[in-house]
């Protein structure tokens, strides 16, 4: 190929990335899309606050949940809810007692003690039972708060028994004071902005093929001296780029709240290499079924399914991000990226190849 034929071949591709990335000014649904995005990222150091309300209920100061408790153990109750902050304990006589005042409202949540006789004949167990509200907007830390104390019981239980025991079977963690803030920007809200990015482009792709296909227009396109590859890849370019630049501003965004995201380079070739695959996908399940809706409906099942999937890697995508993100990255993390995007440079061979075998006159 001459210089001249590769450099028009190169800059229709390019033109038709910007024909296809400016049209997406028109779709309210994209558009709408980003600035949610964009409203997130922007506002990520007041939103995490009511967000992490949902993702750790713990961590949200305010009135405190009542609890009833009795039963024979009534006393161990008492000193595990003093342990657990958030907890207000009420002391019944008796379970019928607390329960009444369970069903007038007067307490949030109750929970009896007693012993019965250990499965081998020797001893005996501690069996508590605990009774929260069905449904309320209350319920989620409720149960939250329900099982801290718990567990606050069962460890003053290992403590209390553990003269009992002929050996240690196995080394308590050390307690740690960790914020569920850092926890929860980094596991769940970068993953999440880093990931939306490259399903939008997916579902553009989609579009961007299927309605050339209905409309007709897709030979209007072939006038010019280009393949149907050539398009294909432009349309495809577009897509891709428009993630990793989406991701790049959300970082920015973050920054400017304080949040701080390290090993940006890997994480926009991380996200370039998911956009690619799920580009790819699109485009081809726009070419094999022709029509929007199918191909929709088939993008997003299948998306899911992959990644569900992807749990049975080694490192889930949403952990190669977080690790990324905090700079705990391993050997492993990377590993990930690069197989990421090999896996993107062959799906992308294979999408051209395919689309170089299909006659476009047949559509």
């Amino acid at each position: 190929m001459s210089d001249s034929n590769r450099g028009l071949l190169v800059d229709t591709r390019t033109t038709i990335a910007r024909r296809e990335i400016s049209s997406l000014s028109r779709e309210k649904t994209i558009v709408l899309a980003l600035l949610i995005q964009l409203f997130i990222a922007a506002f990520s150091s007041f939103l995490v606050v009511g967000l992490t309300s949902l993702y750790d209920p713990s961590s949200v100061e305010g009135e405190g949940v009542r609890i009833g408790v009795s039963g024979e153990h009534q006393d161990d109750l008492l000193r595990a809810a003093a342990e657990t902050d958030g907890v207000d304990p009420v002391e019944f006589d008796s379970r019928e007692g607390a329960l009444e005042s369970f069903n007038n409202g007067a307490v949030d949540a109750v929970v009896a003690a007693e012993s019965t006789p250990a499965a081998n004949g020797s001893g005996s167990r501690l069996d508590v039972t605990a009774v929260a509200p069905e449904e309320n907007i209350r319920t989620t830390l409720i149960i939250v708060q329900l099982r801290e104390m718990l567990t606050e019981l069962e460890r003053s239980e290992r403590q209390q028994r553990q003269v009992y025991l002929d050996y240690q079977p196995v080394e308590p963690p050390a307690d740690t004071d960790s914020s569920p803030y850092f926890g929860f920007t980094y596991t769940v809200l970068i993953p999440l902005l880093l990931f939306l990015p490259p399903f939008i482009s997916g579902s553009i792709s989609v579009d961007a093929i299927t309605e050339e296909i209905e409309r007709g227009t897709l030979e209007l396109l072939r006038v010019a001296p280009v393949s149907l590859v050539d398009i294909v890849d432009g349309k495809a370019l577009g897509m891709i780029l428009l993630a990793p630049l989406q991701a790049l501003l959300w970082i920015v965004l973050l920054s400017f709240n304080n949040i701080a995201v390290q090993n940006v380079v890997p994480l926009l070739v991380f996200v370039t290499a998911i956009a690619t695959i799920v580009v790819v996908v699109g485009t081809l399940l726009g070419l094999i079924t022709a029509r929007r809706r199918q191909a929709q409906l088939l993008y997003s099942v299948l998306v899911i399914l992959l990644f569900g999937a992807a749990i049975l890697l080694p490192e889930h995508p949403a952990t190669t991000v977080a690790k990324l993100a905090v700079d705990s990255a391993t050997v492993g993390t990377y590993a990930h990226v690069v197989g990421f995007a090999v896996v993107a440079i062959v799906l992308s061979a294979v999408a051209r190849r395919y689309a170089g075998t299909i006659d476009a006159e047949a559509f």
